[in-house]
């Protein structure tokens, strides 16, 4: 039932539309659950009552702490966001190579949603905590690359619209963004935890339903699926040095993402405690800061989109990796109006006014419309068919990385002044940025449309 040439959804093939949609709910579940995880440690988990009930913890935290010492509650829970956001995107490595060598995408896509809500559920109770997270790494790790590679595929070779479909394709996940703080966050912290962990669960079946529908639709499984017989393609060697590149710029794009990825840890923390979320004399929920990041992260989306467009009626479009440069480098400004909301706030003994933080969020979803759907088009384009899935868990680890480091350095909240803090995440970022600008001018064209897309059609 696929055809690449259809247009049904806003001109792209109708298949997009039930990715767009399976992982909008999939990223509703996940940021639902991550909106309220540092809270729900801080406020509760972690205190006593209810840090004794968990199976299994005593041991786990004290192989934590016989890395980094003895850590406060903040400290802890901001070490085991770290861990946990990190492994989330470590797990999609095992997740492609199991869609490509053995079960097919649709099987495991399949097995990782249905783990993906069992962790959810279990989430309800103490004594689950860590048989939780646990389901939820091997549910993301079967879900997320196999869903995303998917993207690529639904296009022929040298068809304009693959440019265009990772920025709607973020487009519509945003929407599940969005929701995740305003049901799951809200519920979470206003009527109790276990609401809005509960919440997140049903959100990632619906997705699995969506998916399973849409099935016909989408691009034919995976090569071992179809024909377990055939020989494993050899790659080129011009595929083999594009891979090779990528892989050497994914300790950049870690670097680049800390300071966006921060935003579901310390940030939280600093925000309840250090800013004042009085709106029009109502008490905001902490949670919402993430809804406002994914409202603007969503229009900054679709801004970029239409710009670009019309950027490339008059001029050439940028490559890839320079318009990621150019979004780290602009995310460079939004961490500096934290740091200086910090500084005044320091200066002056009061909380920081909402309006920093607005116009943080602001700044950094306009460098981030061409940091996040641009680099994971840039890997799923130059990935060669056969190893689609494994490529996209591979540009993954950069964020595993990248969560790991945030959890380290969201310690440094207790430690050092919030503006120095925020300083440090802006020259992160920046160095990301020059770097990609540096690559862009003297490797770029390894990185060039070519040969390799042959067999992504």
């Amino acid at each position: 039932m696929h055809n690449p040439e259809d247009r049904s959804f806003i001109g792209h093939p109708r298949g997009l539309g039930y990715i767009a949609f399976t992982e909008a709910w999939e990223r509703f579940s996940y940021y639902g659950m991550q909106a309220l995880l540092v809270l729900y440690m801080v406020n509760r988990l972690l205190h006593p009552g209810h840090i004794e009930h968990i199976a299994g913890f005593g041991p786990f935290r004290h192989l934590i702490e016989s890395f980094r010492g003895p850590l406060t509650v903040q400290a802890l829970a901001s070490t085991i966001f770290g861990l946990y956001t990190g492994l989330v995107y470590l797990t999609p490595i095992a997740g492609g190579f199991i869609a490509d060598r053995i079960l097919g995408r649709t099987r495991t896509i399949t097995i990782g949603a249905l783990l993906m809500s069992a962790g959810h559920f279990l989430m309800a109770f103490d004594v689950s905590f860590l048989i939780a997270l646990t389901c939820l790494l091997t549910g993301v790790g079967c879900f997320k690359g196999n869903l995303a590679s998917q993207v690529g595929a639904l296009y022929p070779t040298g068809d304009n619209r693959r440019a265009d479909a990772f920025q709607i394709y973020y487009l519509f996940i945003n929407g599940g963004v969005i929701a995740a703080p305003l049901i799951a966050g809200t519920l979470g912290e206003k009527v109790g935890w276990h609401y809005g962990f509960g919440a997140a669960g049903v959100g990632m079946l619906i997705g699995l339903a969506i998916y399973l529908a849409g099935r016909k639709y989408l691009p034919p499984d995976s090569p071992v699926v179809e024909n377990a017989s055939a020989p494993k393609p050899r790659l080129t060697k011009r595929e083999r040095t594009a891979i090779l590149l990528l892989l050497l710029l994914l300790p950049v794009l870690t670097i680049a993402v800390i300071g966006n990825q921060q935003i579901f840890n310390a940030y939280l923390v600093w925000a309840q405690d250090h800013a004042n979320l009085v709106f029009f004399g109502y008490q905001l929920p902490t949670t919402w800061l993430i809804t406002l990041d994914s409202i603007l992260s969503v229009s900054c989306l679709a801004g970029a989109v239409v710009f670009w467009r019309l950027w490339s009626k008059k001029y050439p479009e940028p490559a890839e990796i320079t318009k990621i440069s150019i979004g780290s480098i602009i995310a460079v400004t939004g961490f500096l109006s934290l740091a200086a909301g910090a500084a005044i706030a320091a200066a002056t003994g009061a909380k920081v006014p909402i309006g920093w933080l607005i116009t943080f969020h602001l700044l950094n979803s306009i460098g981030f419309a061409n940091v996040f759907p641009v680099s994971l088009a840039l890997y799923a384009r130059v990935a060669p068919a056969a190893l689609s899935a494994t490529i996209i868990g591979i540009y993954y680890l950069a964020f595993f990385a990248a969560n790991n480091l945030v959890g380290w350095i969201g310690g440094f909240l207790e430690k050092m002044p919030a503006t120095n803090f925020w300083l440090l995440h802006s020259v992160l970022c920046g160095t990301a940025g020059i770097i990609f600008f540096v690559a862009g001018r003297f490797f770029g064209h390894l990185l060039a449309p070519g040969d390799n897309e042959s067999g992504q059609s």
